[in-house]
């Protein structure tokens, strides 16, 4: 038997329902693609949506199945060989002879039978509820994944059935710095969390200074006033890196903005719209994040003084000891706490949502937009790889940034407070956004 990191365990029919319900986000995301978008042009930032789908199934065969379960043969011969994304190249996965869709489609099918034949009545054990959910949330952050690909190629928006009716969103801008007094913050998710990756752990304590972080993300108005300052065109504002990224990319403003007879219009899926001035700027880089603090003369918050921001309490004397699980308090809210799961299809205005404020005063820690940091993507003191061995480690070396606080695109089930997201500093396809601090 495989070792599993310790996790609370979950009901099977809870288990089932969870997979269910990524299938079939993952179905509507890439089910209305015509053929010819099925494998889609060669990118540096996407996969062919194909082999992802396949990819997909492929990982519960080999954890679950496989290495769990202990089952000599993968559900398709040589499945490793087609869908393994350590062992397949990147630019190889457009020219393997990949099953036919309905085949690929088949083959996830025969996976969910097979695993969900294999859970127990009533409750699954912990080593059994641990891998479930890894391979549940790696669905999940696939279908992410579809969705900026979908922006990424000018594809129409994915059409997302909202369970029940969504609450109601106050529309536009919040401004103003929370103080946070700093001291003692544990970094990183305790014993108590139901579920956590690798590099969640391990919790440990440290010391934060005094600092002033906004009480929203940057707008897309303030983030305008940047461009038309000639922010773009001055190197004064950018680091080295940033600026030499900025020049190969050749971009003069966001990569999904142009100007428009009335005004800037932003790019969401196949069609041009007018600026939304109070919604979150979106995909943006950590690159362009930069170069606005330097402009605004604030500077990014690192990922302790974000997640203390979200998560601890105030008191009389400073900050009450622990931290919350989630900014609003420790159950996982709903659609009026944060803006995820991809209901809404695109961002809300920053001044939305405000039951989810944390209790130091900051909206919109979880969803809308993933945050970039300032912090570089390190191990916490203690790291142990867990199952998935290649989710973090082999990124730490990588010059990845950390974000925190998820999407409108990511699900709920996994997005908490100690939540971390790693990319290079120069991707600007995620749904990324940021917030400042004083300097």
């Amino acid at each position: 038997m495989i070792q599993t990191p310790p996790t609370h365990p979950v009901a099977s029919e809870n288990l089932i329902a969870m997979l269910d319900d990524a299938r079939q986000r993952t179905l509507a995301l890439t089910g209305d693609l015509p053929a010819e978008r099925r494998m889609g042009p060669k990118l540096s930032i996407v996969n062919p949506p194909q082999w992802e789908i396949g990819h997909v199934g492929f990982f519960y065969d080999h954890f679950f199945l496989h290495l769990h379960q202990g089952l000599s043969d993968y559900q398709i011969p040589h499945a490793e060989r087609l869908y393994d994304s350590m062992g397949v190249a990147h630019d190889d996965r457009w020219d393997l002879a990949l099953p036919t869709l309905d085949d690929t489609l088949g083959y996830l099918c025969q996976i969910r039978d097979e695993m969900a034949a294999r859970l127990p009545e009533g409750m699954a054990d912990a080593a059994t509820s641990y891998v479930w959910q890894l391979a549940v949330f790696h669905e999940d952050m696939h279908g992410e994944a579809f969705t900026y690909t979908r922006q990424t190629l000018a594809d129409p928006a994915p059409v997302i059935d909202a369970p029940a009716r969504l609450a109601d969103v106050d529309s536009g801008a919040i401004e103003g710095d929370v103080a946070i007094p700093g001291g003692e913050h544990t970094l990183g998710a305790d014993d108590d969390v139901p579920f956590r990756f690798d590099n969640e752990k391990t919790a440990h304590t440290i010391q934060v200074a005094p600092f002033r972080i906004a009480r929203a993300p940057v707008t897309q108005a303030e983030f305008a006033a940047f461009v038309e300052a000639g922010g773009y065109r001055d190197p004064a504002y950018w680091s080295a890196e940033g600026w030499a990224w900025r020049e190969s990319s050749e971009l003069a403003a966001p990569v999904y903005w142009r100007s428009g007879p009335g005004g800037w219009e932003v790019r969401h899926f196949d069609a041009w719209y007018p600026m939304q001035p109070n919604a979150p700027v979106s995909h943006v880089s950590r690159y362009e994040a930069e170069a606005f603090c330097r402009w605004a003369g604030r500077r990014l918050p690192t990922e302790a003084e974000w997640e203390m921001a979200a998560s601890r309490v105030p008191s009389d004397n400073g900050l009450e000891p622990g931290k919350r699980h989630y900014p609003w308090g420790n159950a996982p809210g709903d659609s009026r706490h944060a803006n995820t799961d991809g209901y809404r299809v695109g961002t809300v205005d920053v001044a939305g949502l405000a039951e989810g404020d944390s209790a130091l005063g900051c909206r919109q820690m979880l969803g809308n937009v993933w945050e970039w940091t300032a912090s570089p993507f390190a191990p916490y003191p203690g790291f142990q790889a867990d199952l998935y061995a290649e989710y973090s480690a082999p990124w730490f070396e990588d010059g990845r940034s950390v974000l925190r606080g998820g999407s409108w695109a990511t699900r709920r089930r996994h997005l908490n407070i100690n939540t971390r997201n790693f990319f290079a500093p120069g991707r600007n396809d995620l749904i990324a956004g940021f917030r400042t601090c004083a300097r």
